[in-house]
């Protein structure tokens, strides 16, 4: 709806001003909040007066006056210090409605991000466990802001950083290899920093399955020696690293197969899960592949060519400080060994080399400290650092009937993303956990989720999609036939302000689905389909649809099955299904 003003506005510019400078202007073009004031409202000539020396409303008059003619424009007309207010003509909303039938399931679809390739990585999260409800929030924004970014013409690639490198997934492994140890009638306790969840015994079991007893050690030669762990008065951090070297040291060569083991069974755990939640990723990219491949040692190398490492204490430092951080941060310890950061700027920086022109990461609220060092380090080799973009996601509390609820999983340390969604489904998981922006705290009312009511917001989306399908079955069953070309012709014979109403929301779908991705903000198409539901299940309510006189019951049904095409494609771009009965 508004491209076409849009053109108009430009025009006038561009005859105003035969230099070119004012023609270039946006005319920034919004929905009035108030429909009394005409349907779109710009401000340019109150932008340029200052410039241009002019009073704003004398501008704008002169803007008017340069408009060209259009059948899609009823009427123009200048408000307060020097708005511009477009009133639409009904032949607009008529073709408009049009648009949506044509379009159909690409209704909503733009090109404002064509040519730029965007890498959204999100998840991410360490594969030593099943996801929780956190992980579920991460998956869900991820997915739909990736969906709205490729709506919007982006040329968008999906990718889950895996980090199958480093101290945690070395716990995992010990982890594993003690209960297989114990499965097979050894004395092994399990250490106090190990991962003790009920899926690390059938990981285990698993193991001693397929490869029977190859990782049989004697239980005295395992502990002998050991330092006291934290049940003993010990270090538990202490513990734990002097056991994983002790595994290392009992099973040589033997270890990477038991670290593999571990990491491929509950990668493919997370890999079932988030298929069943509908998310879908293009690349599983290893972390462990950039330091096999030479990635990070060439990163490094850069930086130090640049002259933004340096040497203290023994370690490797990245003058990160020189770049908006609070400090400077290791790269290499004093034993050697790179840091996970070092993994990071590497990521990124081959980010970079594969072509992305935005690296988009859906990162904990508890990143917040780590997006200046890791653009910094962008900078610092020679990149934009606006090419990083971070959106932190809030964490989770699960509710059930205003009381905070305390659900576990079988290990009794958190709440999966499995269970979740055991209790609730896929849809309502999906849209709740996109119903609040990224950056709040997002309160989940297990209760209202699974509630067939009005103010279940799932719910009362998906009806209406489902209330339509319903009148084509009775339309069907009344021995009616749809004429769509009469329906669009007669659209003028629905008068009723609710159907009106609803008009206006319909075609003001593709500048939701735009400003939605622009902003970050999938939350804003869940308010949007909850207003258009509104409206809808209002008209449905005040109206009769299938009436007998044919052009008036055409026109109803079409402008039902519009507003079914906006509900459907709204909520396939949040991961949510348009059911057709409820």
């Amino acid at each position: 709806m508004k491209a076409p003003l849009d053109a108009l506005v430009r025009a006038a510019l561009a005859a105003l001003d035969a230099g070119g400078d004012i023609a270039s202007t946006d005319p920034e073009l919004e929905r009035t909040r108030d429909a009394r004031h005409g349907d779109f409202t710009t401000n340019v000539a109150m932008r340029l007066a200052k410039p241009l020396g002019r009073k704003p409303r004398e501008l704008a008059e002169a803007l008017v006056a340069q408009l060209p003619e259009s059948p899609q424009v009823a009427g123009v007309e200048i408000a307060g210090p020097g708005f511009i207010n477009f009133r639409l003509a009904d032949a607009a909303y008529r073709e408009q409605i049009a648009e949506v039938l044509s379009a159909g399931e690409r209704y909503g679809h733009g090109s404002a991000g064509a040519g730029r390739r965007v890498i959204v990585e999100f998840v991410s999260a360490n594969p030593t466990g099943p996801l929780h409800v956190g992980h579920g929030r991460h998956a869900a924004f991820g997915a739909s802001l990736a969906n709205l970014l490729a709506a919007t013409g982006h040329d968008v690639h999906r990718e889950y950083y895996v980090n199958d490198a480093g101290r945690q997934m070395e716990i995992l492994a010990i982890s594993v290899w003690v209960r297989y140890l114990q499965a097979g009638g050894a004395d092994v306790p399990l250490p106090d920093n190990a991962y003790r969840g009920d899926y690390v015994v059938d990981v285990a079991q698993a193991l001693r399955a397929s490869l029977g007893a190859r990782f049989e050690r004697d239980a005295g030669e395992v502990l002998a020696g050991l330092p006291a762990d934290a049940t003993d008065g010990g270090d538990r951090e202490t513990y734990v690293d002097a056991f994983v070297g002790r595994a290392r040291a009992l099973l040589g060569d033997d270890f990477r197969a038991l670290h593999d083991h571990g990491l491929d069974a509950v990668l493919a755990d997370i890999r079932d899960d988030l298929g069943e939640f509908g998310v879908e990723f293009d690349r599983w990219f290893s972390e462990r592949s950039l330091t096999d491949d030479g990635t990070v040692d060439a990163a490094l190398e850069r930086l130090r060519t640049r002259e933004q490492l340096y040497e203290r204490d023994g370690a490797t430092w990245f003058r990160s400080s020189d770049y908006g951080d609070e400090k400077d941060r290791v790269v290499i310890r004093d034993n050697g060994v790179r840091t996970y950061f070092s993994s990071d700027i590497a990521y990124h920086h081959q980010k970079r080399e594969r072509g992305f022109d935005l690296l988009l990461d859906v990162l904990g609220a508890d990143h917040h400290g780590y997006v200046a060092r890791v653009r910094g380090a962008l900078e610092a080799m020679g990149e934009p650092g606006d090419s990083l973009e971070v959106r932190l996601v809030q964490f989770v509390t699960l509710y059930r009937g205003g009381e905070k609820v305390q659900m576990s999983t079988r290990s009794g340390e958190f709440v999966t993303l499995r269970e979740l969604r055991d209790e609730v489904g896929r849809d309502a998981a999906r849209l709740f956990y996109v119903m609040r922006s990224n950056d709040q705290h997002l309160d989940f009312d297990l209760e209202l989720a699974t509630s067939r009511s009005n103010e279940n917001p799932v719910y009362y989306i998906q009806y209406a999609h489902a209330r339509v399908c319903s009148v084509l079955r009775q339309l069907e069953e009344k021995g009616w036939r749809l004429d769509t070309a009469m329906g669009l012709a007669s659209l003028d014979r629905v008068t009723e302000p609710q159907a009106q109403a609803l008009v206006r929301s319909i075609t003001r779908f593709p500048e939701v689905v735009e400003l939605a991705a622009v902003n970050r903000a999938p939350h804003s198409v869940v308010h949007y389909l909850r207003d258009v539901a509104n409206e809808f299940h209002t008209w449905y309510n005040a109206r009769l649809f299938l009436v007998d006189d044919d052009a008036e019951r055409n026109a109803r049904v079409v402008l039902c099955i519009a507003l079914r095409q906006v509900v459907a494609n709204g909520l396939a771009l949040l991961g949510v299904s348009a059911p057709e009965r409820m």
